[in-house]
């Protein structure tokens, strides 16, 4: 069977958008591909910054034939109707069709289509322009002869108005040929916007700018190759990290990894050539964080550290060329190292200047006294600076001083909850966004929080004050860490919940797949610090909204069974107005670990049987007794259940007041043999009203016993 080769050219693909272009290209040119009626073995998508490419194996030569009965209108149906179905089905005349009698709805018409099938090098023609011209980029733009206004010209290129089509950067040569391994291939001539599809490419721009004349895949790759480009994204990822470390190694370091980094320089080289920078050691003094992110943001470089020692940086770097230089390097290391120099120069400036005091300091005495901030030390400085300034955090939930005041309040309040310093909190708090005024933050703000760290340590800050700064934006994720200590934990949960008590007021809740404001996060950040370090917090006391209690809900049930607990489980032990998460995580713990013994097999068997009848009379409106009267128990089966209730209920609440569950639902367990016993002896369905009533109102009795624990009737099995 046939295989496709394509690949479009252009010039330089923005790194961040070459794995999801090629991935597009090739979704969109098998799903046009098998609705035309092909099918294929596999494809695969690759991708260079100049380049997206596309091999589709086993390819079928030719769609099968196709036939097709259409069913029209009865035959006295108006004219009207006829005459659509007619253009409906490619007819010219009613009497191409053929009658078809329904016993029940008379004569009417069909039509026998038959489409004969098409090759594929048609089918391929005919989808690619479409493609090509309405490609998803997120960002793109016009190029070539249809750009140009009619009638204008350019180099002898005449205008052909302004329909160009949009590509992400001018389309250069398209290949598309077509063929199986054993036969010559052929092209696919299609056109696009002045640029037909032909069997040539070209190699690296600089290294091998002639023309290269491919056939299929294989010798494409080969071609390419020796044209000094590397087509496979995931190889050129392998050439930069070994060949980085081992570069690294060599002169006596160890290389700081980063894959984001790796996937961006692989996305901007086709040639990768490793070689090693420096700038001066006394570059570092400033923090590894500021010295790695401007490296890395102005020069995509890696940074490198002493080997053995993963504390500090070394003044070495490791960079990537697209260009296989004669002179070793030496100019582009040269040229890489004086950029890096001047970068770094900017970075040491704003790390001192962040030290120092700011100019206006007599302006900012109202914000320091608001806050209880000293204008001796710099970072009270920013905070007294980021108050003055009314900047803002959100248009309709005021300032970033306000904001920081109400955290402060809420704050307060948690501190004795989470077992926190009160003293120690408020002061990490008035200190926690200050850094958002600091030069280093305002260049790198992925920083912010762990420069504020930094400075306060520098101004002799309590450690745990200095932690809670940077820890008060954590966890950011899954796996993100939770804050260090107490202190960090109180103004975490303060942040974030103040963040989506706030955004809840504003109605500006997540939807769908939109969560701009990073919400969901929030609230699994504080059901993770709840959960994982123990946090007994009455939600409702500070969220006061069933709506966003039911939001937490939501991120509760996603990070239980993350854990691995049953959806049914969760929601049994999970009710509306449940606001203590912790409690609700080790009901559902303990469930788990219970429901699958004897006992727990018991505890279902027996409330179940229960429960059921009692929820079908409720439904039929049957009259229930607000309790169990002695006086009208008759039989020993009821007045044994009556007393094994009584006995179990006091067990059970005993151990929920302990938080045992476990013995609670242990305790519940013992009414099996008395509930079996009561139907089987017992018809509570009772010609006496009160007798039934009564009868009922046991049954009762057991569902809100269980229900201390948990709600049984949602458990399955």
């Amino acid at each position: 069977m046939p295989d496709l080769l394509l690949e479009l050219r252009s010039e330089e693909i923005p790194a961040s958008m070459q794995r999801k272009a090629a991935g597009d290209l090739k979704k969109l040119v098998t799903d046009a591909l098998v609705d035309a009626g092909l099918t294929y073995e596999g494809a695969r998508e690759y991708w260079t910054p100049r380049r997206l490419t596309l091999d589709i194996r086993g390819l079928t030569a030719r769609s099968a034939d196709v036939k097709e009965e259409r069913k029209g209108p009865r035959t006295d149906a108006p004219e009207k109707a006829i005459e659509g179905f007619l253009r409906g089905a490619g007819l010219s005349d009613i009497s191409q069709a053929i009658v078809q009698t329904d016993p029940k709805k008379g004569d009417f018409y069909v039509a026998l289509i038959e489409k004969p099938g098409r090759a594929a090098e048609q089918i391929v023609a005919d989808v690619m322009p479409g493609i090509i011209r309405t490609f998803p980029w997120p960002k793109s733009m016009r190029s070539g002869a249809a750009s140009m206004p009619r009638g204008s010209s350019y180099g002898g290129i005449e205008g052909r108005g302004t329909e160009a089509m949009r590509w992400v950067r001018p389309l250069q040569t398209i290949v598309c040929t077509f063929g199986t391994d054993h036969d010559e291939t052929q092209v696919i001539p299609f056109e696009v916007d002045g640029i037909t599809a032909s069997n040539i490419t070209y190699g690296h721009r600089f290294h091998a700018p002639d023309a290269i004349k491919v056939r299929r895949f294989d010798d494409y790759v080969d071609s390419l190759e020796k044209a000094k480009v590397v087509l496979d994204a995931d190889r050129r990822k392998q050439i930069i990290d070994q060949e980085a470390k081992n570069l690294a190694f060599a002169n006596g370091l160890d290389l700081v990894e980063d894959e984001g980094l790796l996937e961006e320089v692989a996305g901007l080289v086709e040639y990768p050539n490793v070689l090693l920078g420096t700038f001066e050691p006394d570059f570092l003094t400033i923090p590894p964080e500021i010295i790695r992110l401007t490296i890395k943001t102005n020069q995509k470089c890696f940074v490198t550290r002493p080997q053995g020692e993963p504390d500090r940086l070394s003044n070495h770097f490791v960079l990537v060329s697209n260009i296989e230089a004669k002179d070793g390097g030496k100019e582009i290391m040269h040229g890489n190292g004086k950029v890096v120099r001047a970068r770094l120069s900017d970075a040491l400036h704003f790390w001192k200047r962040d030290q120092g005091d700011l100019p206006d300091l007599g302006d900012l005495t109202a914000s320091a006294e608001k806050f209880g901030l000293d204008l001796k030390k710099p970072l009270d400085q920013r905070m007294a600076k980021l108050d003055a300034l009314n900047v803002t955090f959100h248009a309709k939930l005021g300032t970033q001083g306000a904001r920081v005041a109400r955290i402060r309040e809420l704050a307060g309040t948690l501190a004795p909850i989470v077992g926190a310093d009160a003293t120690l909190v408020d002061r990490a708090v008035v200190l926690a966004k200050a850094d958002l005024r600091t030069e280093a933050v305002g260049e790198f703000p992925e920083l912010q929080g762990l420069m504020g760290r930094k400075y306060a340590v520098l101004q002799g800050e309590d450690a745990s004050v200095a932690a809670a700064i940077e820890d008060h934006y954590k966890p950011q994720g899954p796996s993100d860490r939770l804050a260090e200590d107490a202190v960090g934990l109180t103004v975490a949960l303060a942040d974030k919940l103040d963040t989506l008590v706030g955004f809840w007021a504003i109605d500006e809740k997540p939807t769908g797949s939109k969560d701009p404001y990073a919400l969901r996060r929030a609230a699994l950040g504080v059901v993770r610090m709840i959960l994982e370090k123990g946090i007994r917090l009455p939600l409702l006391t500070v969220v006061k909204d069933l709506d966003l209690l039911s939001f937490f809900h939501d991120r509760l049930k996603v990070y239980l069974r993350d854990q691995g607990a049953r959806h049914d489980i969760i929601d049994a032990v999970l009710t509306p107005e449940a606001d203590d998460l912790l409690m609700i995580a080790r009901k559902a713990e303990a469930l788990t670990a219970f429901i699958t013994s004897e006992d727990g097999l018991n505890l279902l068997a027996g409330t179940k049987r229960a429960t059921q009848l009692l929820a079908a009379e409720e439904k039929k409106g049957t009259v229930i007794a607000d309790g169990v009267s002695e006086e009208l128990l008759k039989l020993d089966a009821e007045k044994a259940l009556s007393a094994a209730i009584r006995s179990a209920s006091e067990t059970a609440a005993a151990a929920v007041a302990t938080e045992d569950f476990r013995s609670a639902m242990q305790a519940l367990s013992t009414l099996r043999a008395p509930v079996d016993t009561f139907f089987d002896d017992v018809l509570v369905n009772d010609e006496d009203a009160a007798v039934r009533a009564n009868r009922l109102a046991l049954l009762k009795a057991i569902r809100e016993a269980t229900g201390t624990v948990a709600d049984f009737s949602k458990i399955t099995g």
